[in-house]
């Protein structure tokens, strides 16, 4: 009956080979990284019109007593200092 079921809604094949629609650990809440990683904040991007990207900012432990209290207006700061960023993509998931 799979094959079948999967013929009559080929989405369904795409849900259970990605599970994208799972998200792990559950019952978190990934709009307050802060919670989980240390020193990390969560942004939105604008890429383009009607188009928004969340991101976790995250500095590295070197900075991490520097970055103890602060606010979003300290993180973008030093997303435009010096220092090189690194990007990390999670993949199709939908979470981050």
């Amino acid at each position: 009956s799979l094959p079948f079921l999967i013929r009559l809604f080929p989405s369904l094949l795409t849900k259970f080979v990605f599970l994208n629609f799972l998200a792990f650990p559950f019952f978190v809440d990934f709009r307050r990284p802060e919670l989980l990683v240390n020193n990390t904040i969560n942004l939105h991007l604008t890429t383009e019109p009607g188009i928004t990207v969340g991101i976790w900012h995250t500095v590295p432990g070197s900075r991490g007593a520097e970055a103890q209290g602060k606010d979003q207006r300290w993180y973008e700061e030093a997303l435009a200092d010096a220092h090189p960023v690194i990007i990390y993509l999670h993949g199709n998931g939908g979470t981050r």
